[in-house]
């Protein structure tokens, strides 16, 4: 069984949490460990027009984004790794600088310190050089920055059929099969 976090952030593009949500209830041996935080609840009825209940439901279990007793924030708690889609630059920066102020920043502190996998689905346009060192940061310590950047070579023709590829790539990183994706075969 693998035990996965998944956290969605207030963020643009909560699309992308709650498709690797989908994705990842219909998979096999997979146990989804969902956070939400308080800004994410926003975006979400905003961008999604879903009820809350209904994502919560498609997780193995919800915890609450406060809850920093939970099992998930302890070391000892068995996790394969965390993904974060979408990441917003708060939380990224939050775990750059070992702030543990909630739930996703202490669960994301405890992956790392278990060199354990942690994907950023970060979510932000443009950078600066505060947000650059941060995931640098990051990236030297073995966090994975995938931002959802598009690719065209599928010629996509939704808006789904380009969350979908992000949303693969983003499971191919944790090793988990999906036929969601049409992959470069070349020209």
């Amino acid at each position: 069984m693998k035990n996965i976090i998944l956290a969605i952030t207030g963020a643009s593009g909560a699309i992308y949490g709650y498709r690797i949500l989908e994705i990842l209830n219909k998979a096999e041996n997979i146990q989804v460990h969902l956070i939400i935080s308080n800004a994410a609840l926003i975006t979400i009825k905003h961008e999604l027009d879903i009820d809350i209940r209904e994502l919560k439901n498609l997780a193995y279990r919800a915890y609450s984004f406060k809850d920093i007793s939970a099992c998930i924030s302890s070391g000892s708690f068995k996790i394969d790794g965390m993904i974060i889609a979408p990441c917003s630059v708060k939380t990224m920066s939050e775990i750059a600088c070992g702030i543990s102020s909630n739930l996703i920043s202490r669960s994301a502190d405890v992956v790392l310190k278990e060199k354990r996998k942690l994907l950023l689905c970060l979510r932000e346009t443009p950078l600066h050089s505060i947000h650059l060192d941060n995931l640098k940061k990051l990236s030297d310590i073995g966090a994975i920055i995938f931002p959802p950047v598009p690719a065209f070579y599928n010629k996509p023709k939704t808006i789904d059929d380009i969350v979908n590829h992000t949303v693969g790539r983003i499971l191919d990183q944790f090793d988990i099969e999906q036929n969601i994706i049409t992959r470069w075969q070349g020209l």
